[in-house]
């Protein structure tokens, strides 16, 4: 093979390099690359490479000891061990060219996949940058022509290292931290996995289970009243003055004053002092992001994040049925928009179901999903023009093929038009109200008419009723009044769908307002985030994770705490379970990517908090719960607990490794083999 070429274009995934290559022309495939004439066109696999563990740089740390925390190791990487031969293949590459062209992901995260590799290879060549969000030839060609210098983009690098490493550090120290001070207070409950993202979601899960647990009600109420005139009747709610007393949220909680206006109004005439009529219309709902389409899929079929990120990873690559499914964007290019045609023909031919919903549509619309403003590094989850069949797929494939097909049709379909009234009325000096709608034309409502567990057609404010006969200056008599008893609800358990769709919301729950705005300065440039933990495309595998560890669990469509988990949680400190962290991260990678600051000084702040930490769990120590293991007879202290080895399960001393006693697993006697420092 070859290698003089002038160009080498290395881009983030395989989908994005054929792209490249189709703009480029004229391409001749070989094993992991493409040639187009001089340039070559090669890929990633997502990650090649993985930072290094600490054990890599020190074996002693392959043993789990407290005195040796916190952990501390160079920020260095090594390839994944099933991507060494497409690693191998671009260091033969990168050799020859005069012209690397860095094509990841437009993101700080594309920057640093990409970044990564062409430095563990050794490259020399100058670098450029090439940002492509969408996969439109168009698109692709103008971003080719419009390359960047990479040196611009150091900064978006060095920000992604230091959160990467950060993040290991933050992980690996304090799991092992936690951990060991557990076992050394007798718990048998394994490893205690601490995370940055991943134990807030444990805390915010903790704080709604024990919030919906002490809710205490409260009780408050309303007064409707029935109002007849000549052309019809309607139930109106009184709106309470000033003098009357309310809750924080404005509810009633005078029981015996509603009923003395009962009294006073049941009878009486009022007169319409407000009657209006507004058109409105409301669009169609955005396409899916992974999120969205995470919550959509939990809520109507009850299947895991981690599940429905699988499917639509089949659905991507066996298939080639969708575009990109990590996305955490719901907007389309405008260029997308001239490709419409083609995609919807290939949704009804894919699924045939679609085809009065597709010819019922019109492809001139362009609804607000085309927004190149919006897109970021990749644009929203949509069917490809390529043709397939529903027959083909599984049940869960074709179900969420057909939610995501649906999503797009909408886009073409009208916005739903009706016309809202509210009406005022005083009667006997008391405000009452009411609001209704008349539906004009359902418009893209109609691809949704049998769906009743789906965001798109969340329940609307106005009741559907006509209430258009009604006219300022009215006079219209009560004929009934009631005072209906209410009390407070508390917070709802999550569910899946509630618990992601807040995942991207988290900032609303903090106090602290500094640490809230710089949560939501995170998110500035998405459109789908305001303040969240996380991404789309980890959110899944973090709550995976949780349920795995114990630490909650899924029981119908509740996801609660554990007992383990509320224990867990307990032992942390709040900073450690709140979404703090990544606020107070996000402003000093801000800082590394203006270069105000290192990562080496980013990382020595990280040491130092741990440090503290790691000093405190020495002090204070862990109790999750009390240990059913026996008591180590050779120190005394300790306990024999699990643990894994070699062999199998056996049992040793909690004060390992100030005590090495170890005994059989099996047995009531757990005669001890060994003991001592």
């Amino acid at each position: 093979m070859s290698t003089s070429h002038q160009r080498l274009i290395v881009a983030e995934k395989p989908e994005l390099g054929r792209a490249i290559a189709d703009a480029l022309g004229n391409g001749r495939a070989g094993r992991g690359h493409i040639r187009c004439g001089d340039d070559v066109v090669t890929w990633c696999f997502g990650h090649l490479l993985e930072l290094t563990d600490p054990e890599d740089h020190d074996p002693a740390d392959s043993e789990w000891r407290f005195d040796r925390l916190p952990l501390r190791w160079p920020v260095k990487h090594k390839p994944i061990a099933d991507k060494r031969e497409q690693l191998d293949l671009i260091r033969k590459l990168v050799a020859g060219a005069g012209i690397v062209i860095h094509a990841g992901d437009p993101d700080s995260e594309g920057q640093l996949l990409v970044e990564t590799v062409l430095r563990h290879v050794g490259n020399q060549a100058p670098v450029q940058r090439l940002l492509i969000n969408d996969l439109n030839p168009a698109l692709v060609r103008r971003a080719l022509a419009n390359l960047k210098d990479n040196n611009d983009f150091q900064g978006l690098y060095r920000s992604a290292l230091a959160r990467s490493a950060a993040d290991q550090r933050y992980g690996y120290t304090l799991t092992r931290g936690y951990t060991l001070a557990a076992r050394k207070a007798g718990s048998e409950i394994g490893v205690l996995s601490v995370g940055r993202v991943q134990t807030p979601i444990l805390g915010l899960v903790v704080r709604r289970d024990r919030a919906h647990e002490s809710h205490e009600k409260q009780a408050y109420f309303e007064l409707e009243a029935r109002l007849k005139g000549n052309n019809g009747k309607l139930d109106a709610k009184y709106l309470p003055n000033p003098e009357v007393p309310v809750d924080e949220r404005g509810r009633v909680i005078d029981r015996v004053e509603l009923e003395r206006i009962a009294q006073q109004i049941d009878g009486a005439t009022g007169t319409v002092s407000k009657a209006s009529t507004k058109e409105k219309r409301t669009p169609p709902p955005l396409p899916y992001d992974l999120l969205s389409l995470q919550a959509d899929v939990s809520r109507k079929f009850g299947l895991a994040p981690d599940r429905t990120l699988a499917i639509t990873q089949s659905l991507r690559e066996r298939h080639k049925l969708i575009t990109y499914n990590r996305s955490d964007c719901r907007y389309l290019s405008e260029e997308q928009h001239p490709e419409s045609p083609a995609v919807l023909a290939a949704i009804a031919a894919t699924a045939p179901t679609f085809n009065r919903a597709v010819a019922a549509g019109d492809t001139s619309i362009k609804s607000r999903a085309f927004d190149s403003r919006h897109v970021t590094a990749h644009h929203a989850i949509v069917p490809t023009a390529r043709h397939g069949s529903v027959a083909s797929l599984s049940t869960d494939e074709a179900r969420i093929y057909q939610l995501i097909a649906r999503a797009f049709i909408a886009q073409f379909h009208v916005p739903e038009r009706f016309r809202a009234t509210r009406v005022e009325v005083i009667v006997e000096g008391h405000c009452f109200a009411a609001t209704g709608r008349v539906t004009v034309d359902p418009g893209w409502k109609r691809l949704y008419r049998h769906d009743k567990v789906n965001s798109a057609t969340s329940k609307d404010d106005e009741l559907e009723r006509d209430l258009e006969w009604i006219e300022t200056g009215m006079k219209l008599r009560c004929t009934r009044s009631r005072v209906i008893d209410k009390e407070t609800k508390p917070p709802p358990y999550y569910t899946m769908s509630s618990l992601l769709e807040d995942l991207a919301r988290v900032s609303k729950y903090v106090k602290d307002p500094r640490i809230r705005a710089l949560l939501i300065e995170k998110d500035s440039e998405k459109k789908g985030e305001h303040g969240g933990i996380g991404t789309p495309a980890t959110r899944s595998a973090i709550i995976a994770q949780l349920i795995k560890r114990g630490y909650i669990d899924e029981t119908g469509k509740r996801v609660m705490s554990t007992p383990i988990g509320r224990a867990f949680h307990d032992t942390l400190p709040a900073r450690a379970t709140e979404p703090d962290m990544t606020a107070l991260w996000h402003e000093q990678q801000k800082q590394i990517e203006r270069g105000e600051t290192s990562i080496q000084a980013f990382l020595t702040g990280v040491g130092d908090y741990l440090r503290e930490e790691i000093d405190r769990i020495g002090r204070e120590g862990v109790r999750i719960a009390e240990s059913s293991a026996p008591p180590c007879t050779a120190c005394g202290k300790g306990r024999l607990i699990t643990r894994k080895g070699p062999k199998g399960l056996f049992r040793g001393c909690s004060q390992y490794p100030d005590c090495r006693a170890t005994a059989d697993h099996e047995g009531a006697a757990f005669v001890l083999a060994a003991a001592g420092k």
